[in-house]
């Protein structure tokens, strides 16, 4: 069996420290990258199994990186999980309309990231 490969793009180091303390458990790989200037570059470079995605990022939002995965033919079906403060509707409508698979709002639970994440990989 082939270990689970997971992107974290995130920029709060309490976040990712917890993110990746939840699914390494699981005994999965967490990459991360903190900079959405550079975070297709880390999708491309990874080939990961799920992207977790934070909305607000420094130098690009996460709309624009979900944006741009889906209209690229090697990224498009990659599973991405949206995380954001701002829970409003609006912002979960444009995720989706976008191409999310799941929109999550912080402060999140350990178990409701975990059964999300595992529900995507599976798909």
């Amino acid at each position: 069996m082939t270990e689970t490969r997971v992107l974290l793009i995130e920029d709060e180091p309490n976040i990712i420290d917890a993110i990746r303390f939840i699914l390494s458990r699981e005994g999965w790989r967490v990459d991360t990258s903190s900079d959405g200037g550079n975070a297709l570059e880390a999708v491309r470079s990874r080939n990961p199994d799920l992207v977790i995605l934070d909305v607000m990022l420094p130098n690009r939002s996460g709309y624009d990186i979900l944006s741009d995965m889906r209209a690229d033919e090697a990224m498009r079906d990659i599973p991405v999980m949206m995380l954001t403060a701002r829970g409003q509707q609006k912002d979960k409508e444009l995720a989706e309309r976008l191409g999310v698979n799941k929109f999550m709002t912080k402060p999140f639970s350990n178990a409701e990231m975990l059964a999300n994440a595992r529900e995507l990989v599976r798909r």
